[in-house]
């Protein structure tokens, strides 16, 4: 069957501050089906953008090659660590050619226009973020998505599922799981599958599936939290019952677990989107600034204004929701 698969030239893409084991992933799958093959179904070199070299996310340099309009691909994979100007890439990315984006490099690719109109999967604490910036594209909380000629993952471990999905399209699934069982990889897991792992996976198969969906309900209720004694109802124990599970399972009491999970997710608003202050408080069921403020505190010890501003430094108060 290997005879039959057409030769793919393949780009990585790397920019600045790009992540090293996500490009080991890539590469590590693609060498292992040119291997796999018996022949190099995949031609993969380097490039960037960056003036040589160019250095990862701990600071290594990589001397590579820039990229040559000339030099046309069938398959380029995006790798970058920052949201950064996507400069001359019009010219030099042939918008027919199969795009790949990897974590921020997801964002690289919308920036130059080239997934508009494509359903894209970014990194579940990066969503609101990337729905800020780029409106007009459609966001999925699904693994990886592969759009016609555009794929795209948040990248960590998503990279290999990503790229092994690329080479069962373009190769077949035989190659692709041969590939997957060289690596010792556990299982290719299919782009419908959850970002985020599921608290059952986190704490083992002894979880008490009421507890599972205690949390459930707690993270699909932020904006207008239920009580104690309401969750208690909906998954058909007693308060005491489930202050039990909570204090087994979690270390902590159904409240006190609420109230981080809301307070966390403020913070990801925080530092992603220009929502105001108070705006992202009432959002995560906080009852006024002062409350969500005080409660911030106490849990990051800082404030919500001042957390942002040491996190986005160019950044000042436009609003008087800024002022928290």
């Amino acid at each position: 069957m290997s005879d039959q698969v057409p030769v793919r030239r393949v780009q990585l893409l790397l920019l600045s501050g790009y992540a090293l084991h996500e490009l080991a992933l890539v590469r590590a799958a693609l060498i292992g089906a040119n291997r796999l093959a018996g022949r190099e179904i995949f031609q993969i070199s380097l490039a960037t953008l960056d003036v040589a070299p160019v250095k990862d996310e701990a600071g290594l340099s990589l001397t590579v090659p820039q990229l040559q309009p000339q030099l046309a691909s069938d398959l380029v994979f995006v790798l970058t660590g920052a949201l950064r100007p996507a400069r001359r890439v019009i010219e030099l990315l042939n918008r027919d050619a199969m795009l790949v984006g990897i974590g921020w490099g997801v964002f690289w690719l919308a920036q130059a226009g080239l997934m508009n109109g494509y359903k894209v999967s970014v990194h579940w604490q990066q969503a609101e973020h990337y729905l800020e910036q780029f409106p007009q594209t459609a966001i999925s909380s699904n693994l990886f998505e592969l759009d016609r000629n555009r794929f795209s993952c948040g990248g960590g471990m998503a990279a290999l599922d990503l790229t092994l999905a690329i080479i069962a399209r373009l190769a077949g699934n035989e190659l692709a799981g041969a590939v997957s069982e060289s690596l010792m990889n556990e299982r290719m897991r299919s782009g419908e599958e959850r970002q985020r792992i599921p608290l059952q996976n986190q704490l083992g198969s002894g979880v008490q599936p009421k507890l599972v969906k205690a949390v459930s309900l707690m993270e699909s209720n932020l904006e207008e939290p239920l009580t104690t004694d309401e969750i208690a109802d909906r998954v058909c124990v007693s308060r005491r019952q489930l202050e039990r599970l909570f204090k087994q399972h979690l270390n902590s009491v159904p409240s006190q677990y609420y109230l981080d999970l809301r307070l966390q997710r403020a913070r990801q608003l925080l530092l992603q989107t220009s929502k105001s202050i108070i705006q992202i408080g009432l959002s995560c069921g906080f009852s006024s600034g002062p409350h969500f403020s005080s409660s911030y505190r106490n849990h990051f010890g800082t404030t919500p204004r001042e957390d942002r501003l040491r996190h986005q430094p160019g950044r000042r108060s436009t609003s008087v929701g800024d002022e928290t």
